[in-house]
């Protein structure tokens, strides 16, 4: 299928919560913030993690996505075919 480079990471916070991450290519502050992130997820605080750090990543991620197809739209060329002798 293919190969693609992944960073691991694994943080454990004072409170001995465990967190998780495997991000695409070398970016290893990107697998720390990911794995802090999903260890927050774990906490009480989970709620602020999601309104804070989740929710505006998840909506550029939106909008990424969105001007992506907006731009594929307009690069769109529509075919037809006009039917002679019937």
């Amino acid at each position: 299928m293919g190969e693609m480079t992944v960073t691991r990471c694994s943080v454990q916070l004072r409170e001995g919560v465990v967190g998780h991450s495997y991000v695409q290519g070398r970016d290893k502050e990107k697998a720390q913030l990911a794995a802090l992130a999903d260890a927050m997820m774990q906490t009480d605080l989970a709620s602020e993690v999601q309104l804070r750090v989740l929710d505006p990543l998840q909506k550029a991620k939106d909008a990424r996505k969105t001007e992506r197809a907006e731009k594929a739209a307009a690069t769109k060329v529509e075919f037809f075919t006009l039917v002679r002798g019937e």
